[in-house]
Formats: C-alpha cells, sequence, structure tokens
C-alpha cells in the first residue's frame, strides 16, 4: 500500500500548470457538518488499481488513474488528501480484499476498481461498513447501495442525443442494435430516453454480431427504416464493431443521411481516422465538453509527459468530489455524494445519482467534412439546456 499526501500540489505547481477548471468544487454549498480534512488531518481517501494483473493495458491504465487522482489532489485548495493506492489486478476477489484492507486502514471513501465485476465485488465486501465506492466503471448494473459508477454510460448520451433529436425535428428514431449485451443495453437506454425527451421509436432492427450477419441484415434494417417513415436512425455499434460496415451499406441499401439522421450511441470520434468514413459525414453523437477535456490533456501532458488513458480523467472527477465535500466540511455518505448541483469535472459537469448512476453534461457534436463540430455545446450547470 502506498500513500500519496497532498504535499503533490507543490511539485505540480512548480511545473506552471493552470487548473482546468477555476476550482473544482460542488456547485453549490453544502451544510457543514464535521471536518474531513478542510481544516483537520489529511482525508484518507483508497484508490483501488488494476496494477498486477500481468496485462500490459491494464499497467499502463493503472499508472495514469493514479496520476490522474494526485493531479486533481494538487489542484485542490485548502484541503488534504491521503492517498492510499491498492494494487488489486483484474480479479474480483482480490478487489473484495483490497476494499476490506482499505476499510480497516481508515479509509473514509474508495475510488475504483475500473471492471465491473471487481467493482461489485468491492462495494459488496464493505456494504456494512458506511463506506461508498466510487467505481471507474459504466456498467449500470452494478450501480446502487454504496456503489456508485463514473464511467459514461449510455443513459447519459441516449438521453442528451433523443433530447436534441426530438427539439431538431428529428424525433421519430428507429433503434439499430447488435443482438448481443451491448447492443441490447444500449437498445433499452435508447427506448427509455426517448420516451423521457419527447422522441417515438418507431422501429427497432437488429443484427448478428459478425461481419457476415451486418452484411446480411443490412437490406431488411434499410427497408424497416424506410417503412417506419424514420427522422432518425440512432445506431448503438461502436467503432470497433458494426459502426463500418453499417455507416456504409444503409446508404447503399437506400436510407439516405441527407434525410435521415444518423445518430451514434457510442463516441465516433476515437480512433480519430473514423471521422474520415463517408458514411457517418453529417452524423450525431455525445462527448464531454471538449475544450475542458482537452486542458485536461494538456496539464496531464505537461506534468507526466505522456497522453492520459482515455478514462484516467474519472479519477481526477472522483478526487474533485471528495475534495468539494471535504472542503464543506461534508461527509461522504450517499445523500452528500448525491447533492443536486453536482460537481465540476475535468470534462464538465456531473453528478451522482441515489441509484448509484450518474448524469453528465455532454456535447452534441456533428461529423462535418471529416471534422469534429461542436452543434450544441455541453451545460456548464444542471439548469440549463440539455436537462
Amino acid at each position: 500500500m502506498l500513500s500519496v499526501l497532498s504535499d503533490r500540489r507543490k511539485l505540480l505547481t512548480r511545473l506552471g500548470l493552470l487548473a482546468a477548471v477555476t476550482v473544482l468544487a460542488a456547485c453549490e454549498p453544502l451544510p457543514a457538518t464535521r471536518g474531513n480534512g478542510a481544516a483537520g488531518a489529511p482525508v484518507p481517501v483508497a484508490l483501488i488499481l488494476p496494477a498486477g494483473s500481468g496485462n500490459s493495458g491494464d499497467e499502463v491504465l493503472a499508472t495514469s488513474l493514479r496520476q490522474a487522482a494526485e493531479l486533481a489532489i494538487a489542484d485542490l485548495d485548502g484541503v488534504a488528501i491521503d492517498l492510499r493506492v491498492y494494487n488489486a489486478g483484474s480479479d474480483p476477489a482480490t478487489s473484495a480484499a483490497m476494499a476490506r484492507q482499505a476499510v480497516d486502514e481508515g479509509a473514509r471513501i474508495i475510488l475504483g476498481p475500473v471492471f465491473a465485476e471487481a467493482a461489485n465485488a468491492a462495494g459488496v465486501a464493505v456494504a456494512g461498513s458506511g463506506v461508498n465506492l466510487l467505481s471507474f466503471s459504466n456498467n449500470t448494473d452494478i450501480a446502487g447501495g454504496n456503489v456508485f459508477v463514473l464511467g459514461p454510460t449510455f443513459q447519459n448520451s441516449a438521453n442528451r442525443l433523443t433530447a436534441h433529436a426530438a427539439r431538431a425535428g428529428k424525433g421519430r428514431i428507429v433503434i439499430v442494435h447488435g443482438r448481443n449485451a451491448a447492443g441490447e443495453l444500449g437498445r433499452r437506454a435508447i427506448a427509455a430516453a426517448a420516451a423521457r425527451n419527447g422522441a417515438t421509436i418507431v422501429g427497432t432492427a437488429s443484427y448478428p454480431f459478425s461481419q457476415q450477419g451486418v452484411i446480411a441484415a443490412s437490406p431488411g434494417i434499410a427497408a424497416e427504416v424506410r417503412a417506419a417513415g424514420a427522422d432518425a436512425v440512432f445506431l448503438t455499434a461502436d467503432t470497433a464493431g458494426a459502426l463500418p460496415l453499417l455507416a456504409q451499406l444503409l446508404p447503399e441499401a437506400g436510407v439516405s443521411p441527407a434525410t435521415t439522421q444518423f445518430i451514434g450511441l457510442t463516441r465516433w470520434d476515437i480512433p480519430s481516422a473514423t471521422v474520415s468514413m463517408p458514411g457517418v459525414q453529417g452524423g450525431w453523437f455525445a462527448l464531454p465538453d471538449p475544450g475542458l477535456s482537452a486542458q485536461f490533456q494538456s496539464r496531464f501532458m505537461a506534468a507526466y509527459g505522456t497522453p492520459p488513458h482515455p478514462i484516467a480523467g474519472l479519477a481526477y472527477d472522483g478526487i474533485a468530489a471528495i475534495g468539494a465535500l471535504a472542503r464543506r466540511g461534508s461527509d461522504f455518505s450517499t445523500a452528500a455524494l448525491t447533492q443536486g448541483a453536482g460537481f465540476a469535472g475535468v470534462g464538465g459537469v456531473f453528478r451522482l445519482r441515489a441509484d448509484g448512476t450518474n448524469e453528465r453534461g455532454l456535447a452534441v457534436a456533428q461529423i462535418q467534412n471529416a471534422k469534429v463540430i461542436v452543434i450544441d455545446p455541453a451545460p456548464r450547470n444542471f439548469g440549463g439546456a440539455g436537462f
């Protein structure tokens, strides 16, 4: 177990870094209870990482998450954090053991683990202790009780995009999803979001999760879109899966992006080469505030000489939320963590919900001439557009 105290702030300050957000803090004052690091002893925070799994990718991820947490501690003003790092690999049993050890050693709140099964096991292991866990997972199936997920969720993106589609006159939607677990989760998220935001699901089409399956299913999907009189096609596919094929085959089968809006549940700008594909031109997808995200990446590079892992910002966000509560003398109870105004993070505002899920302020982007253009900016608070 490694302890990193908040004097890390002095080192990073000497590097001349500027805060990605002027002050990362809760967006509204909280009533003071007992001190939690603002004027007393450092707040003990456990960070459970996937280091030690033997997988080189997990090691890179673990390092990036730890560094992002340290960067966040450096930015806290008047709050002391005692960051205690526990390496658990990707094994749920080890993660559970590390969570119990962290609580036994005095941790007031836990950040991590990354993987859903490990996070669930860790949460169960300390469920009776009164200690909450902010996981880096985006799997909402594990959310609830003392487990919160910080990762970007299908629900967030679906909600943002269906609301924008309804306002833009593209609210008659056909959902196109893969016949696998992710596709089914995406389908449910889109359907629920449409019902909340005044859009209408006029059809649902699916495809086997294979190259030949997508090719064979595309003509039938296109026929269903045309028959339903859809304004939009909402795709659950990502760039590593069926998206490249669907973006090519659906227009060839008669679904024109010029008249039918293509919408993506996943990021269409990762990897960056995706934005050059002809089929995605004009498509919409949601993403965190690009300006704030770019500031975080720049600052991370300046501090550590390497780009952050794509989910490293979640560690920063977790520390930012903990620091904001500690500054106000709050505890880290569920009531405190789910205060309605939320917190400011590296990709924009976010808040935790009582069911363990999260809500994030996202921008709507469109791919235009192989470039990502924001057409509806991310809100800066939870009273603005998009919520």
